[in-house]
């Protein structure tokens, strides 16, 4: 896929109050800190177009953006720790699973894993209630250029293989780095893929 052109569209609070469903959709969401903003930014070419921050849960909303007028591309709120009031990470997280589960042109959800560290449960945790609510979802590891090739490779391994402890086969995942721009064309391409079987 050729991406000419990135547009913000609009935050929410609601999912209902997303753009019309007319468009394949794809959202991506991590635990806080993963380098979502920094993946978007390079997947898109545009490295202003999501906002990066030190500070974990600077996204609060869900955010919209139009790929090549033809797709949306969505930047869910992280999981996980935030400095924030438990109650306001309540309403984050009821606000995903509102959006997550009713949102009816979303094809798959993108979940980031940072590569170099050891299986969170945070992160199982999420991924199983996925599969609970039968919702679509790849695996992205991020943060590829922070660790040498074989520490990679261990720690996918092990996220595999705790994942395999409850799963019967590791869904599609892809090996990202944001500064050196690896795994950029191979998402694009699974994307592409799901936009053929999108019917409104």
């Amino acid at each position: 896929m050729k991406l000419t052109e990135a547009k913000f569209v609009q935050s929410a609070s609601d999912y209902r109050k997303s753009p019309k469903p007319l468009l394949p959709e794809y959202a991506f969401i991590g635990r806080s800190n993963v380098g979502k903003s920094s993946l978007i930014n390079m997947l898109t070419a545009n490295k202003n177009l999501a906002k990066t921050s030190q500070t974990p849960g600077k996204t609060q909303l869900i955010n919209h953006f139009i790929i090549n007028n033809n797709w949306f591309l969505v930047d869910l709120p992280g999981y996980g720790f935030a400095k924030a009031p438990k109650a306001e990470r309540e309403k984050w997280d009821k606000m995903i699973w509102d959006y997550l589960a009713n949102r009816e042109n979303l094809m798959c959800v993108f979940v980031l894993i940072d590569i170099r560290i050891e299986p969170q449960t945070v992160d199982l945790n999420f991924i199983d209630a996925l599969g609970e609510k039968g919702i679509p979802f790849y695996l992205i590891f991020t943060k590829a250029d922070k660790v040498g090739k074989v520490t990679a490779e261990q720690n996918i391994d092990l996220f595999k293989k705790t994942m395999l402890m409850t799963w019967s086969k590791v869904p599609p995942y892809f090996v990202t780095s944001s500064e050196k721009r690896i795994g950029r064309e191979e998402l694009l391409k699974a994307i592409d893929d799901l936009n053929q079987s999108f019917k409104k």
